[in-house]
């Protein structure tokens, strides 16, 4: 693949499109779930994280052939190879337990509760199992304590870009940010 300077309009709207529906998504789940009573009696809060999150699971698609065919700039130059090793593992957990595994346990986890998604409030994803209350609460433990687990691999993406930034004083964050066009070595 030819060597590229900078990532894409595309590809920036992507990444911050789907970190704010993300992060959306995952916010209003914990107070859907966390302050059940107070908040959602009536489970709008539950529609719209539903609604929100499952629309990620068709934006992820876009995203990877996107990224499949459109390279990310190179890495500084100055970083070590365990760094961006780090780097790339990172962005794996990222789109593998982040964007990918946490929807789906949520997918699931309706499913088993017989409950449905709308996504986007457009139409309703089929269930992924027939329901079954006897995996109603691993599906519940299983989706929850990786929602945590993805709130800490986003945390400690978000604070990787600041270090790149503020410490290194290199051009990582910059890179991803809307209107920068270019990265340099």
């Amino acid at each position: 693949m030819a060597k590229v300077d900078s990532y894409t309009s595309t590809a920036k709207w992507l990444h911050w499109g789907m970190a704010l529906l993300w992060l959306g998504a995952w916010c209003i789940g914990m107070l859907a779930t966390h302050w059940r009573e107070e908040l959602n009696a009536q489970h709008e809060l539950t529609f719209l994280h539903k609604a929100m999150a499952s629309t990620l699971l068709f934006l992820v698609v876009a995203r990877i052939a996107w990224r499949l065919t459109h390279p990310a700039p190179a890495l500084p130059k100055k970083m070590s190879l365990t760094m961006k090793r780090g780097a790339l593992v990172g962005h794996i957990l990222l789109y593998v337990v982040a964007l990918v595994g946490l929807p789906v346990s949520g997918w699931y986890w309706s499913s088993v509760a017989d409950k449905q998604i709308m996504v986007a409030g457009l139409f309703v994803l089929p269930p992924l199992v027939a329901p079954d209350k006897d995996l109603y609460d691993l599906a519940k433990w299983v989706h929850t304590y990786t929602a945590w687990l993805c709130g800490a691999l986003v945390g400690g993406h978000v604070l990787v870009a600041l270090k790149h930034h503020f410490i290194d004083g290199d051009d990582v964050l910059t890179g991803m940010l809307p209107g920068n066009d270019a990265r340099k070595a």
